[in-house]
């Protein structure tokens, strides 16, 4: 990697410095957002019970991510905070302590999958075989293959502690465009292609996966810079286990805090079930769509964090609320543009993925209602970033797990309104934007102090 890829952010100019560094994060969620938008468009044309299908399966992929935040969070913001204090080669040590648990959960997380694909499909009681078969499919190639999304994954976040996010913005561009040529090839059956249609999907999005894996270890290996902690690292070597410690101090509440996050969607999914397959397909293909805002606000999120992270270390608390503010009025401004496209435009957008009319009629009032909440998630997961940052992990977990899961009995008591599966959506945006308010004031009070304690 060369030295002019990585960007100094204890000095200079706050606003070039995050802007440096989020741009390239903005942009690799952007193509992450056009890559599953592109997966989605693609199994819309195989119908509403193949969407559905793909997002019971693709539920299990989420539901894994838990176990890579542990060790993405644990390494980014250990990392950073090394950067800021001077230590290079401990920050080493975070990043080779967080690969090796990521190598493991990959491996076990693959293993449960494979073994136990048919009943954990079978939990969310989809009562139609094609859906279920669907599925089944899906999840056994994406989950039995998920090392290469958690490699990925953790890769970025060290990348991003240490300055880095233009490596990981080319590695996901090529993994786009990969993924664009084999989806309808693989999806459909082009030319020598046989018609692989939900399997297809899943084989074009692991493969893709795997390349952007490639790209970025390729970026570690072949360009020496000094400042680069994943140049030279040895795997194989051992790690103090205190490296380990500190990497599940911070990491742990991340992920139980994401592993809640979607399990309590699972519930919901559930509760969405019982509408059928064209209201499950609606959740997921929504799902997908929202992620024109989160997946932007989310790698923003991981600019501020690496931000906070070292000007913590460096002890620049002021230079962190700056940030903090600057980052605040961008995605704000991002989510309420987000809001007025879903509100405004609910119908052209769903007939992008769908061509039922049932089924269109139900993702117009998704839209409608979930995008009154788009800004506040936005401002939610800026903040979540930040406040992880500062080794406040565990707050940001405990706000995040009470109100989320505070949508279960809200959306029960809704659906026994006349709103019925309107409830559900409601209930989304809801804790939404209570969330987004809660996040803020939390913010405001940590950092009041000069120095807040981990």
């Amino acid at each position: 990697m060369s030295r002019n890829r990585q960007v100094c952010l204890t000095e200079g100019p706050i606003l070039k410095s995050l802007v440096t560094l989020a741009v390239p994060i903005m942009a690799s969620s952007f193509l992450n957002t056009v890559y599953s938008i592109t997966d989605m468009a693609w199994i819309g044309l195989l119908g509403s019970k193949a969407v559905a299908g793909v997002g019971v399966g693709g539920m299990y992929v989420w539901l894994s991510q838990g176990l890579s935040s542990l060790a993405r969070m644990g390494a980014q913001v250990n990392v950073a905070q090394s950067f800021g204090r001077g230590r290079k080669d401990e920050a080493r040590e975070y990043a080779r302590a967080a690969l090796h648990l990521t190598l493991l959960f990959g491996a076990l997380f693959a293993l449960v999958s494979v073994v136990f694909t048919e009943g954990l499909v079978a939990a969310f009681h989809l009562g139609d075989a094609e859906t279920v078969r669907y599925a089944e499919n899906y999840m056994r190639i994406t989950c039995g293959c998920v090392i290469f999304s958690y490699m990925t994954v953790v890769l970025t976040g060290i990348y991003t502690a240490q300055g880095d996010s233009k490596t990981p913005l080319y590695a996901n561009l090529i993994g786009l465009v990969i993924n664009m040529v084999m989806d309808p090839v693989l999806i459909l059956g082009i030319g020598p292609f046989p018609r692989l249609e939900v399997t297809g999907a899943a084989l074009a999005t692991v493969s893709a996966q795997f390349i952007v894996m490639l790209v970025m270890i390729l970026g570690a290996v072949k360009k020496h810079n000094a400042d680069n902690v994943l140049h030279g690292i040895r795997l194989h070597s051992r790690t103090e286990g205190r490296f380990y410690r500190g990497v599940f101090r911070i990491g742990f509440p991340t992920a139980i805090q994401g592993t809640v996050y979607c399990m309590i969607s699972m519930v919901l999914t559930r509760m969405v079930a019982v509408f059928g397959p064209g209201a499950v397909a609606v959740q997921r293909v929504g799902g997908q769509v929202e992620a024109v805002s989160w997946n932007t606000a989310d790698g923003f999120a991981a600019a501020i964090n690496a931000f906070a992270a070292q000007n913590y270390g460096a002890g620049q608390m002021e230079r962190v609320r700056k940030g903090y503010r600057i980052s605040f009025f961008s995605i704000a401004i991002w989510g309420t543009l987000i809001t007025l496209a879903f509100v405004l435009l609910p119908g052209p957008i769903s007939r992008i993925f769908f061509h039922e009319a049932d089924v269109i009629g139900i993702s117009v009032d998704y839209m409608r209602i979930v995008g009154l909440s788009e800004a506040f998630m936005s401002v939610e997961l800026m903040t979540v970033g930040a406040l992880s940052g500062l080794g406040r992990t565990k707050l940001c977990s405990m706000i995040s797990i009470v109100f989320t899961g505070a949508r279960i009995p809200l959306a029960v008591a809704l659906c026994a309104t006349p709103l019925a599966l309107n409830g559900i959506w409601w209930a989304l945006t809801l804790s939404s934007m209570v969330k987004g308010v809660l996040f803020v004031i939390a913010f405001n009070r940590v950092t009041a102090s000069r120095q807040p304690t981990k």
